[in-house]
């Protein structure tokens, strides 16, 4: 490629900010939509061996959720530092950028594979895993080997991402999931694998990706950003960035962790292991509905850091009033049509005689959840708005706010103090969710309004 023509993305990400949001958005709202349906997918096929091999992934997936953290985390530092760069006209910069996110992933993810298979025993007991706990070591261990896969492939999406193409993004992420809804059935039954095999069929369907990726950066080598060895490895300002919007995000998935260990603890004082079960799969079905609301924040962390570093302040309340009104408008549909089919959507994951009892509590948490829908917009599209002017802590305070203080604490206070039971929990996930979506907006206001103010 001709380093002095800019691409169509880079072009998009320079222009006008509601053309770019939405242009940036729809790739990844059906690439993650795609991969989200894997997700559902797998729990169906899970539940299909019963309600303990749904609750043994169901104590799998706070350590699961900080793994995605770390990526996410990390590929919002990345997408970013390119996107501002970029939008300086810094294409050096951008490529060194780039390439010190993959060597830090490379680094990190071996770390982190090393510790949580040694740890995984005692962590799943503290959790409460209880005569669940063989399934969730069988199906976790497997997910943590594979870590180094799950870090490169989100890192590489982000730089697709922070140059504007999400439609690449889109196609590579489509395909790894559409493989991995394949495998699942083959390797849980077909190969009689049972739990395990969904793992694996993650980590097939990741080995995939990964050749992809690579083949297009290393060998067709068409993207604007280029991962060459001729770039400054050692620029300590880029890392430092990175690191400045990435760990706080991390540590924001690392908080939902905290929160879905918290939410389990109280379902099980409440209740029984059986109502971690109906929780697992119903959150599995709020995570696919907000789908749209994450892809969404994704570009609206690209747009906003290439307005940034372009200076053009001026977009900024285009940007974050357009993506919270989009993103309510998309909820409040969606939270409708989960109103309307919460038994038929909760049949999906009772359909075997062994989880059928579940069915009921499926769908009143769903039917509960639906008002928690919209006011996650405000709050999600206020952090990614801070992650991409670089203040990660200002993000990372936004979701301490809403899921350990509003949403943690509301939880246990219906739940356990009033003596509401699981019900009582799942209101409080409500109650929070306005409280944090409130707070975040009204903080992002004033934050643009001073920034003009003086700039």
């Amino acid at each position: 490629m001709n380093p002095d023509i800019d691409t169509k993305g880079v072009i998009l990400l320079r222009g006008d900010p509601k053309k770019a949001i939405i242009k940036l958005s729809i790739p990844m709202i059906v690439a993650m939509l795609l991969m989200s349906a894997y997700n559902l997918v797998n729990a169906i096929w899970v539940a299909g061996l019963g309600s303990d091999a749904l609750a043994a992934v169901g104590f799998v997936t706070p350590l699961f959720m900080v793994l995605v953290g770390l990526g996410n985390g990390l590929g919002a530092g990345a997408t970013a530092v390119i996107s501002r760069r970029i939008g300086a006209g810094d294409r050096y910069g951008a490529n060194s950028a780039a390439v010190q996110a993959i060597l830090l992933c490379i680094g990190v993810s071996i770390v982190i594979s090393l510790v949580l298979i040694a740890l995984s025993r005692p962590l799943m007991v503290l959790f409460g895993a209880g005569d669940t706990i063989n399934l969730a070591l069988e199906f976790g261990n497997i997910v943590f080997a594979g870590t180094i896969l799950l870090l490169f492939t989100n890192i590489a999406y982000a730089i697709l991402r922070g140059e504007g193409d999400t439609r690449r993004t889109m196609y590579v992420m489509g395909v790894g999931s559409i493989v991995n809804i394949i495998l699942d059935p083959i390797f849980i039954y077909t190969f009689n694998w049972g739990i395990a095999g969904a793992a694996w069929g993650m980590i097939v369907s990741l080995i995939l990706v990964s050749f992809v990726l690579l083949y297009w950066f290393l060998i067709k080598k068409d993207t604007y950003i280029s991962l060459s060895k001729q770039v400054d490895v050692y620029d300590s300002q880029n890392i430092k960035d990175m690191l400045a919007i990435g760990l706080p995000a991390s540590c924001e998935f690392f908080l939902m962790a905290i929160l879905s260990i918290f939410i389990n603890f109280i379902l099980v004082m409440v209740a029984d292991t059986d109502a971690v079960a109906a929780y697992t799969a119903g959150w599995r079905v709020i995570m696919f509905a907000l789908i749209p609301l994450i892809a969404i924040s994704t570009s609206v962390i690209a747009v906003t850091g290439a307005s940034f570093g372009g200076r053009h302040y001026e977009k900024f309340p285009v940007i974050h009033n357009f993506s919270v009104i989009l993103g309510i408008v998309i909820a409040t549909i969606i939270a409708v049509l989960t109103w309307l089919f919460a038994d038929q959507i909760a049949y999906i994951f009772a359909y075997s005689a062994k989880g059928a009892h579940l069915a009921p509590s499926i769908a009143a948490f769903l039917a509960t959840m639906c008002f928690f829908y919209p006011f996650v917009s405000p709050g999600i599209m206020s952090s990614a708005f801070f992650q991409g002017v670089g203040k990660g802590m200002s993000s990372l305070i936004l979701s301490v706010l809403r899921e350990i203080i509003f949403m943690g604490s509301a939880a246990y206070i219906l739940g356990v103090t009033l003596g509401f039971g699981e019900h009582g929990v799942w209101w409080g996930l409500v109650i929070g969710d306005i409280l944090g979506g409130l707070t975040g907006f009204i903080w992002v206001r004033i934050f643009i309004s001073r920034l003009m103010k003086y700039a």
